[in-house]
C-alpha cells in the first residue's frame, strides 16, 4: 500500500513501479537472465537454467522476513540468493550450485534497477509527449494572445501566452530527447563478479556478460534501452557510476522543468491576476476554513517535488567518489535516494501534463491586466519611435516624464503623449495608438513560436 508521501509525490502506477515489491521482481529476472546467459555460454547445464529461471519467476517472497535480514546483511540480495537457493535446491538439487553462479549482490540489485528505471521510464517518457504535446495546442491556439511579459516580478514588455506555452513546449521536448539519450547509456546490466574482473568464470566471463546484457536489454520496457550499443563486453560499473547519475540529473531537470511551469501558471492564478486556471475537479484546491478558494494544488505539488530533487541529486552525486572496486556508502546512498527521485519526477510531470491538459486561459483578464497599466509596458517602443525626431535622450526624457505623469494623474500614456507639441511633432495621434497597440511590439514572437511547434512536429512525425 502507498504511503502518504508518496501518495502527495506521485501516482500509484510509479509507486508500484519502484517499490520493493518490484525490486524483488527484477533481482528474480536476472538470476533467471544469468541462468541462461551461462547456459548458452556453455558454462551452466539447460536443465539446471530452466528451473532456476522457472523458480525465480514464480517464486512467492517473504517481503518482512528478507528485509529483516537485509538490515543484518547490509543488501537485500544476500537473503534474497538464501531463499532462492533454498527454493531451487528443494525442487532441484543438482541446479542449486548454479545458482547466482559467479554473480555478486550489486550485480542483482543494479540490473534490477536498470530493470526498474525502464519500467518507470517508459510512464515518465509518455508524460513528458504529453506535456510537450499539451503545450504544443496552446502555444498554436493562443500565439496572438497579448499578455504583460513580466521580469523581476514586475511588467515588462508585452509578449503572447503563445510564447510562454512556446518556451514549455522547448524545454519538455528537450528534456525528453535528453532522456532517450542518456538511457541508452545508463540502462546497461551490471555484471562483474566478486571484484569486477568475473575471475571465477574464466574464459567464460566475457561471453556470458554480452549474452546476459542482451537478454536484459531484451527485456527493458524502455525502448531506447534496448536500442542501447554495447561495443564488445559491457564493463561493470559497480563504482562508476555516471551514467547512471547523468540519468538521474536530467529526471531532476525534467522535474524543474514541470517546476517553472508550475510556477508561472499558480501566480497566474492568484487571484489579482486571475489570467489561467488549474483544471477544477469535485474536492481540489478547496480550503477547509475558506469556501471561496480555488488553490492550485497541482502546481503546489510539482513545485515542491522541484524544491526536493536537487539534494537528492546531491547525495547521488557526492555518492560518485567510491573506493576501489565496491563502495562503502556510497552506492547504498542511491537506494533510498534514486527510488524517490524517480517517483518526484513522475508525478510532477505527470501533475503538469493534466494541468496544460485542461488549462483554463482568460485572454480578456489578459488584455485587461496590460491596459490596467494605461499603456506603461509600451515605453521603450514609444522612446524608440520618437529617437528619430528628438534624439535617444530627449525622446527618453519626454516617455520618462509621460510615464510619471501617468502614476501621478492616472491619465494613459496615449493621452498624455499625444497632448504633447514635441511628441506630436513627429508622429500622429493615430501613429501613438499604433505604437501603444501591444500587439506591434511582438518583434519575432511568431517566428520563435514557428520554431518550436515545427520542431515538435518533427518529433512527432
Amino acid at each position: 500500500m502507498p504511503s502518504l508521501n508518496d501518495a502527495y509525490s506521485t501516482y500509484p502506477a510509479m509507486a508500484t513501479i519502484m517499490g520493493d515489491t518490484a525490486l524483488l521482481r527484477h533481482m528474480a529476472r536476472f538470476e533467471g537472465a544469468l541462468a541462461h546467459a551461462q547456459a548458452e555460454a556453455g558454462l551452466v547445464p539447460a536443465e539446471a537454467a530452466t528451473v532456476i529461471a522457472e523458480i525465480a519467476a514464480s517464486l512467492p517472497f517473504d517481503e518482512p522476513s528478507l528485509f529483516a535480514d537485509a538490515v543484518k546483511a547490509g543488501t537485500l540480495a544476500i537473503p534474497f540468493v538464501k531463499s532462492l537457493t533454498a527454493a531451487v535446491r528443494t525442487h532441484t538439487p543438482s541446479a542449486a550450485p548454479f545458482m547466482h553462479f559467479g554473480a555478486t549482490s550489486q550485480d542483482v540489485i543494479d540490473s534490477a534497477l536498470v530493470l526498474q528505471l525502464g519500467e518507470a521510464l517508459v510512464l515518465i517518457d509518455a508524460d513528458l509527449t504529453r506535456l510537450a504535446g499539451a503545450a504544443a495546442g496552446l502555444a498554436r491556439l493562443h500565439r496572438n494572445s497579448a499578455m504583460l511579459g513580466r521580469t523581476l516580478l514586475q511588467p515588462a514588455t508585452p509578449t503572447t501566452f503563445g510564447l510562454k506555452a512556446a518556451q514549455w513546449l522547448s524545454a519538455a521536448m528537450q528534456s525528453r530527447t535528453r532522456v532517450r539519450a542518456i538511457a541508452r547509456e545508463a540502462l546497461v546490466a551490471q555484471f562483474g563478479g566478486a571484484a569486477g574482473t568475473l575471475g571465477s568464470l574464466g574464459a567464460h566471463g566475457a561471453a556470458t556478460a554480452a549474452i546476459l546484457q542482451r537478454r536484459l536489454a531484451d527485456a527493458n520496457a524502455y525502448p531506447p534501452a534496448r536500442d542501447a550499443t554495447v561495443h564488445g563486453t559491457p564493463i561493470p560499473w559497480h563504482t562508476r557510476r555516471g551514467a547512471l547519475i547523468s540519468l538521474a540529473s536530467e529526471l531532476a531537470i525534467a522535474t524543474g522543468i514541470a517546476g517553472k511551469i508550475a510556477r508561472d501558471i499558480s501566480l497566474m492564478m492568484q487571484y489579482e491576476v486571475a489570467e489561467t486556471f488549474e483544471p477544477s475537479e469535485a474536492g481540489r484546491g478547496g480550503s477547509s476554513a475558506m469556501p471561496h478558494k480555488r488553490n492550485p494544488v497541482r502546481c503546489m505539488l510539482t513545485v515542491s517535488a522541484a524544491l526536493r530533487t536537487p539534494g537528492l541529486v546531491a547525495t547521488l552525486l557526492t555518492g560518485m567518489v567510491q573506493e576501489h572496486e565496491r563502495a562503502l556508502g556510497g552506492w547504498q546512498a542511491e537506494w533510498g535516494a534514486l527510488p524517490e527521485l524517480v517517483k518526484l519526477t513522475a508525478g510532477a510531470l505527470a501533475n503538469m501534463a493534466d494541468t496544460l491538459d485542461g488549462l483554463q486561459v482568460d485572454v480578456a483578464r489578459m488584455r485587461a491586466n496590460f491596459e490596467a497599466l494605461k499603456g506603461l509596458p509600451m515605453t521603450e517602443m514609444l522612446s524608440l519611435a520618437l529617437a528619430p525626431g528628438l534624439g535617444r535622450a530627449e525622446a527618453f526624457a519626454l516617455v520618462e516624464a509621460a510615464a510619471k505623469e501617468v502614476a501621478a494623474s492616472g491619465r494613459s500614456l496615449g493621452e498624455i503623449v499625444k497632448a504633447n507639441t514635441s511628441a506630436t511633432a513627429h508622429l500622429s495621434p493615430a501613429q501613438i495608438d499604433a505604437i501603444l497597440d501591444p500587439l506591434s511590439a511582438l518583434g519575432a514572437t511568431q517566428a520563435f513560436i514557428d520554431t518550436a511547434l515545427d520542431g515538435w512536429a518533427k518529433l512527432e512525425a
